[in-house]
């Protein structure tokens, strides 16, 4: 009877003592990974108003022959930033916005970036959600500027919600250029963007691009509790 006894204790102490070697196993694992890996990369979410991109041939209509864009703030991205230079947007049904902001350095290919409210007021019944860049089969618009006037064949659009990275963030979360993440915004309007775009560049900053109707319809400006996942 005594030996039963002692045996079962033995079993029991031997179970535990394999649980426990293998709990710790885990956590180291899990320790040594996240050692490896480094900390969380630091996000950064911004809304992104209406703005125009341009090209040389439209710069020169518009601004006059030769002109350049005027550095005015740099943007989170480096290399890019808001110019000096302004101009007016014409709809379909002539209604316009004026002061639209031109962003540098210049392109290959004109486009404007609005939010959808913005396009609903210039008369658009409908514009694409569209990379960046990505202009075919998108309506056209009249863009005045101080020299002259530009009818775009296409390129109005509304940007995607995307996120630029460089390799080694998108390393980190396991993702690849044209993937999509999730962006979840907490807070009292918190809710979850589920198609946030991947874009991949060796000189990238992690970074949120949306637009200023997503930026207020989650209430971007009133949380921190901001998490990118896969």
């Amino acid at each position: 009877m005594a030996s039963g006894i002692t045996a079962v204790s033995n079993s029991v102490g031997s179970i535990d003592r394999s649980m426990v070697e293998q709990i710790v196993r885990q956590v180291a694992l899990e320790y040594l990974g996240k050692e490896k890996i480094g900390a969380a990369p630091q996000l950064t979410v911004q809304a992104s108003s209406r703005h125009m991109h341009v090209c040389r041939a439209d710069m020169d209509v518009l601004f006059g022959p030769g002109s350049e864009l005027t550095f005015d703030r740099p943007l989170y991205q480096e290399g890019n930033f808001a110019a000096k230079e302004t101009v007016t947007i014409v709809g379909p049904r002539s209604r316009l916005i004026s002061n639209l902001r031109i962003l540098g350095p210049m392109r290959k290919q004109s486009q404007v970036e609005l939010a959808f409210t913005d396009a609903i007021m210039l008369g658009f019944a409908d514009i694409p959600v569209r990379l960046s860049g990505d202009i075919a089969g998108t309506p056209g618009a009249v863009i005045i500027g101080p020299k002259g006037v530009v009818e775009l064949k296409e390129g109005v659009l509304r940007a995607a919600i995307h996120v630029h990275m460089s390799p080694a963030e998108a390393a980190w979360f396991g993702v690849a250029k044209g993937d999509r993440m999730k962006l979840r915004i907490g807070g009292q309007a918190g809710l979850t963007f589920n198609n946030v775009h991947v874009r991949i560049d060796p000189t990238s900053r992690l970074n949120v691009h949306m637009d200023t109707d997503e930026a207020n319809a989650c209430g971007l400006h009133l949380t921190k509790d901001i998490e990118l996942l896969k």
